[in-house]
């Protein structure tokens, strides 16, 4: 390619939403050793979490051992997503939407989004966000229309094709990766041949990839028009209701 770019110096952290705890198989984490793959060929930092093998109780505060659970990891957790300058929601589908735990994980981030950065701004801003979905079922872009959202609310900024993933045949069936099925051996695994898949996964992590190095050359986003803090401090006043200002 003509436009070589330089992504060393980035940081992505891909938290894997799957039902399954360590050391079960996760398909979604073969899908996702494709994205980490060319991060990591492309001298990208990347960081991995299983979530489901962490404590992390559900809620909305930022400890909750504070609303009466005895262990919550997410506090320990969290201090490698501020260091991500790319965050990748890693989930199965499951009735047709996101697991359970995906869903666990977004609360968990809004729970800390009160929080600002450096800029007085919310935590999330100038971090890029996607997702990667796997099922055998209908609903990867209901899935991922769910989670972008979330990230986007949240702060964090969604590039174009910021979603991938593979689903199967509806109904039972081997899943992505599977080397066999009913004792049928399957070569390659099942999915790694999928065209769509690949090219929709290369995409996705190099749009993430162009977006984060780019946000972080400028210093993220100017902070005018936009800090918490400075809100906060009563800026309130400079906000004009519609019909009180000049046209």
């Amino acid at each position: 390619m003509k436009d070589k770019t330089d992504f060393s110096g980035l940081n992505a952290l891909i938290i894997n939403c799957t039902l399954k705890k360590s050391p079960l198989p996760s398909h979604t984490s073969k899908l996702v050793d494709v994205s980490k793959g060319i991060m990591e060929r492309e001298n990208v930092k990347a960081d991995y979490i299983r979530f489901i093998d962490h404590d992390v109780p559900p809620g909305e505060s930022p400890d909750m051992t504070q609303q009466g659970w005895e262990t919550d990891e997410w506090p320990a957790l969290f201090e490698r997503v501020v260091q991500a300058d790319i965050l990748i929601v890693a989930a199965p589908i499951w009735l047709g939407q996101q697991s359970s735990v995906a869903k666990k994980l977004i609360e968990r981030l809004d729970g800390m989004s009160s929080m600002t950065n450096a800029k007085g701004q919310y935590i999330y801003y100038g971090k890029v966000g996607g997702c990667l979905i796997t099922g055998n079922e209908d609903g990867l872009k209901h899935s991922a229309m769910g989670i972008l959202f979330s990230l986007q609310h949240l702060g964090f900024t969604i590039p174009p094709q910021a979603d991938c993933g593979w689903i199967g045949e509806v109904g039972p069936g081997p899943s992505y990766g599977d080397t066999e099925w009913q004792g049928k051996p399957i070569d390659p695994p099942k999915g790694f041949d999928s065209d769509f898949t690949n090219r929709n996964v290369t995409f996705m992590t190099y749009n993430l990839m162009h977006l984060a190095s780019a946000l972080k050359r400028q210093g993220g986003y100017p902070a005018y028009g936009n800090s918490a803090e400075e809100w906060e401090k009563g800026k309130r006043w400079e906000f004009k209701k519609p019909g009180t200002g000049s046209s």
